[in-house]
């Protein structure tokens, strides 16, 4: 008798991403010697490692027994060079979706010789957090996965409180990625919370890229992996039940004073209420079609930039008028980025104001950006450039 529904459609979808990882992986130039027959072996390499500062707790255990069976059959001469087995990290907060996904990586990983380890983030923001992380790092290394390791951040207030401790949160990720040199991190979020960043990235009116909602794969050199995208909450959860994971209930997700908390308890279901059932699939289904779109206008902006500067490099104003506006406004908010604009203050204000030097030109003066960028038109060219 096979797993329970839950549990295989968790493996499944992390399977398959790590056949994803596989794949991509280019040839091994990290490699490291076995010791002849009767040598001392050395530490294994987590365990070498200095924490960076801010790192609550770092632990190494030894490999799963499935692990050493999944090498028993190639096992290397003594003295002979093998490559380094990819490391895949999970990113997990205690919750039923990141143990769900941190059970099935400690399960799948071993079958496809890839190191396995796990990462939870105490962003401090609550009484007894660092408890909490270091009851995560214990569950994480009961599971098999190593390192296992938490990492206090300090949440700054840029943003609000919710997207600061995004920040503070991807930083902690992306310094442990680097630290154990892992080739991918693996996120839970499912299809829900898919659902609800769609209705957020509509409520902001901020444009068909906000509505294709969180990549499959994202950040540098496709960093962040999020197998569940295709799956519910309810499943994740259900996995826990069934394997007997303890999950731990974060209250902020239920605090209404975070506008996430309000749309996932009180915005969703009068959605659902009002429209029936199948509301979060079909939002889902928006965000990657929406992705897709944006995608390809993407490319065309990219494109097509070169065929609207000058000799000088100078955007000419008539040649962008000419331009469809979502290609055209692509080009503006590139160009304006690369003066030095931040992309996360940039708005689609800010682009609407640069465009109308472009197709509403009356002679007004220049435009102030964040990150003292200004924008003016000057003899049928448009010059994006540190004020």
């Amino acid at each position: 008798m096979g797993p329970h529904p839950a549990v295989a459609a968790i493996r499944l979808a992390v399977r398959r991403v790590l056949h994803d990882i596989l794949t991509e992986q280019p040839p091994a130039h990290d490699t490291r010697r076995t010791p002849a027959r009767g040598a001392a072996r050395p530490c294994a390499p987590d365990a070498e490692r200095v924490p960076a500062p801010g790192t609550r707790r770092s632990v190494a255990v030894p490999a799963r027994a499935a692990h050493d069976q999944a090498h028993t059959s190639s096992r290397p001469r003594p003295g002979e060079d093998v490559p380094q087995a990819p490391l895949v990290l999970v990113a997990c907060s205690g919750g039923a979706d990141s143990m769900a996904l941190a059970s099935a990586l400690a399960f799948e990983a071993p079958k496809l010789g890839i190191r396995a380890g796990g990462i939870t983030v105490d962003h401090g923001l609550q009484p007894g957090s660092d408890l909490r992380a270091d009851e995560v790092v214990l569950r994480l290394t009961e599971l098999g996965l190593s390192p296992a390791e938490s990492i206090a951040v300090t949440v700054g207030r840029d943003g609000g409180p919710e997207a600061a401790a995004r920040d503070a949160r991807y930083a902690a990720l992306d310094s442990a990625a680097e630290r154990h040199g892992a080739t991918a991190i693996l996120l839970g979020h499912t299809r829900d919370d898919q659902a609800e960043t769609v209705l957020l990235g509509l409520a902001r009116g901020s444009g068909i890229r906000s509505l294709s909602g969180m990549a499959a794969v994202s950040g540098a050199d496709g960093r962040y992996r999020r197998p569940f995208l295709h799956l519910d909450r309810q499943t994740a959860r259900k996995a826990c039940m069934v394997q007997s994971l303890p999950v731990w209930d974060d209250p902020h997700n239920a605090d209404p004073a975070y506008t996430r908390s309000r749309l996932r308890h009180e915005g969703l279901p009068a959605l659902e209420k009002a429209l029936g059932k199948g509301v979060v699939e079909a939002l889902a289904r928006t965000a990657q079609l929406s992705r897709d779109d944006a995608d390809a206008l993407d490319a065309w902006a990219s494109q097509a930039e070169a065929s609207v500067r000058d000799a000088a490099g100078l955007l000419e104003c008539a040649k962008l008028y000419a331009l469809p506006p979502a290609v055209r406004r692509r080009i503006l908010r590139r160009a304006a980025i690369e003066a030095g604009a931040p992309a996360g203050s940039l708005f689609a204000r800010h682009i609407e104001e640069i465009d109308r030097l472009i197709t509403g030109w009356r002679g007004q003066g220049a435009i102030n950006l964040p990150g003292k960028v200004v924008a003016q038109r000057q003899g049928g060219r448009l010059v994006i450039r540190q004020g």
